[in-house]
């Protein structure tokens, strides 16, 4: 069991770095929490992957003084992996696909979104900790009791856009770009990574931890 939980970490938080190099490609807006990077990104000049892990050891710390209960092996992985792979798919893409249509970039998005709900279903069912973003809304849920996770979750989605967007905006970034990292996707998945998370909690993550070897 705890070989699968593991296993599930490794292979949630995978995906999940897919995901977002995925996201890149549309161009059609990224995750509420990498809207928020994109604008660190604007503002700060290091290596994303870098400064990835510099944000996420701040949220680390959060939980370490509210809630060590959601740190662990997945966090660690997020903290270090995440970044650097978003990276690297991002970069591999854009040789793969070159200047993208709209109808491509629509896929691409249809695609992440899905992906990165199902990658974080996996990591954070198995229970080994989740990334230090998640954390914040397992806090402001389970213990803190401000309301059920997707709704919870989806209120910390809105502040990461709003927050994610002023950022871009004061770093410098064009206002014409601000669609590419603060778009149609990042509303669409403010509103509904929680429940679609959910939904593969109980249709996939769950039923694949309890399965007997």
């Amino acid at each position: 069991m705890r070989k699968r939980r593991i296993v599930m970490s490794l292979f949630g938080v995978m995906i999940c770095a897919i995901a977002v190099g995925i996201f890149k490609i549309a161009a059609l807006g990224v995750d509420p929490f990498q809207s928020f990077m994109s604008g660190m990104d604007q503002c700060i000049p290091i290596e994303f992957g870098t400064l990835y892990v510099i944000v996420n050891a701040c949220l680390l710390i959060f939980s370490l003084l509210v809630d060590r209960h959601n740190i662990g092996i997945a966090t660690f992985l997020n903290l270090f992996l995440l970044g650097y792979i978003t990276q690297f798919t991002y970069e591999f893409l854009q040789k793969m696909i070159v200047d993208p249509g709209m109808p491509v970039r629509v896929a691409c998005l249809l695609v992440g979104i899905i992906v990165i709900c199902f990658g974080s279903a996996l990591y954070m069912t198995a229970d080994l900790g989740v990334s230090t973003y998640d954390a914040v809304a397992i806090v402001l849920s389970h213990k803190w009791k401000l309301g059920r996770f997707q709704y919870v979750r989806i209120c910390c989605d809105l502040v990461c856009v709003i927050l994610g967007t002023v950022i871009f905006v004061v770093g410098g970034g064009a206002i014409s770009r601000i669609p590419t990292v603060v778009g149609v996707g990042t509303i669409i998945t403010a509103f509904f990574m929680g429940p679609l998370i959910e939904f593969f909690n109980q249709k996939v993550a769950r039923p694949l931890l309890k399965q007997k070897s």
